[in-house]
């Protein structure tokens, strides 16, 4: 077993900072291990071997967390050292710095996370690389870009990111949005016995609250239907997408996008969605049809005019045409005097507001995706009769006609 010493090298230079340094002993062998904290002489106890802070010194906050520093290189220094000795292979002090390098470049957060988000985008889950990239970048921002080993994560770093997220004005729900995914990248490393579990995201808020219904009544949806937005293309754009999304049972915008001419066949819309990989079909209703005719000059193979150039990047046209959409939505939402803020996202809950208004069964709309949990949605709809669900959606939809 090595043991593992902090010690100081003052500058040779009077008045500077000195280093901060480990001496690694195996079987009498010493080595050296270099890092880059830095400390004045007055800062280091010579007798306990340790970083100390002065009363008032306006480099506390700094000193407290090299020290802090040390303290986990060291613990993953001992670490490294039993590692070692249960392989029951002969090692130096020479390995165990080795290893501790090693671990410093693939096992910091930063590091770890951008292979997994390499890993998702190979593996097709394109959405969930983003937000892991979304979450990466946030907690970089805290950070300072300081990257943090995984095994130095603990209860006190999290709930200092999560007071910072509330001081930049996030809502409970997109504050859990953040804590969830950083928490299951930290049960990765654990469940690869990369690190032992700390329970670090024990003190933190990672549930999801209730939103405020986002619903439209029929008879809003009707008016939105009857505007005459026709001397203006984005704007009868936008309110074309946004029933579509309602006609088609709540469909997202994403899986919208990405319907194929193929999908259509023999009065039937059938595709899979992209976030569970689900296959729905939807019975084809005359309204569908009426929008799909404005737009003929369609010569890709999707289905609707939102993917129009198939030779530029085709999920960065799908979120630039999501966002002029949400935009115009909002413009449109203005003009007939609706408050909530009037989102692609709005056709998905108003369709299961409408459902369950017209007295159609639970089973038949799982209160409109709106279960804690989409698992049990999924159940629900899998286990129907699609048509069913096409009674169901002719009902509503037949509602809206003039």
């Amino acid at each position: 077993m090595a043991s593992v010493k902090v010690k100081f090298r003052p500058s040779t230079v009077d008045g500077q900072e000195g280093s901060i340094y480990y001496q690694i002993l195996h079987e009498r062998k010493p080595r050296q291990l270099s890092t880059d904290y830095k400390i004045f002489p007055f800062e280091w106890d010579e007798k306990r071997g340790q970083v100390v802070t002065q009363n008032g010194s306006i480099r506390k906050s700094l000193i407290l967390s090299i020290r802090e520093r040390i303290r986990w290189d060291v613990e993953r220094l001992i670490k490294i050292n039993r590692y070692l000795d249960l392989k029951g292979l002969s090692y130096t002090a020479d390995d165990v710095i080795n290893e501790f390098r090693n671990y410093n470049d693939e096992y910091s957060l930063f590091n770890y996370m951008e292979k997994i988000i390499v890993k998702l985008k190979q593996n097709g889950k394109v959405r969930t690389s983003e937000t892991y990239r979304s979450t990466l970048n946030s907690f970089k921002r805290f950070r300072k870009e300081e990257d943090i080993m995984l095994d130095s994560i603990n209860s006190e770093v999290i709930e200092e990111y999560e007071v910072w997220l509330k001081h930049n004005g996030l809502i409970p729900n997109s504050i859990s949005f953040y804590t969830r995914i950083l928490r299951a990248v930290y049960n990765r490393a654990v469940d690869n016995e990369i690190i032992e579990n700390r329970y670090p995201f024990r003190k933190v808020y990672t549930g999801v609250d209730k939103t405020i219904k986002r619903a439209l009544p029929l008879s809003i949806i009707k008016a939105i239907a009857g505007l005459d937005l026709s001397m203006t293309s984005a704007l009868d754009f936008a309110r074309d997408m946004f029933l579509m999304s309602f006609y088609l049972r709540g469909m997202s915008f994403i899986d919208m996008a990405y319907l194929k001419k193929s999908d259509l066949q023999n009065g039937r819309v059938t595709y899979r969605r992209r976030k569970t990989g689900q296959q729905l079909i939807i019975g084809w209703e005359p309204e569908m049809q009426k929008i799909l005719d404005k737009y003929p000059e369609n010569k890709t193979d999707y289905l609707l005019p939102i993917i129009t150039n198939p030779m530029t990047n085709e999920r960065k046209t799908y979120r630039n045409k999501c966002y002029n959409i949400n935009r115009n939505l909002k413009k449109i939402a203005t003009m007939i005097g609706v408050s909530i803020p009037l989102t692609l996202y709005v056709a998905r809950h108003s369709w299961a507001s409408a459902a369950k208004s017209k007295g159609i069964p639970i089973s038949v709309i799982s209160e409109g995706m709106g279960h804690n949990s989409e698992v049990t949605t999924q159940i629900y709809l899998s286990s129907l009769d699609s048509s069913v669900i096409d009674r169901a959606n002719s009902l509503i939809i037949k509602c809206l006609r003039f």
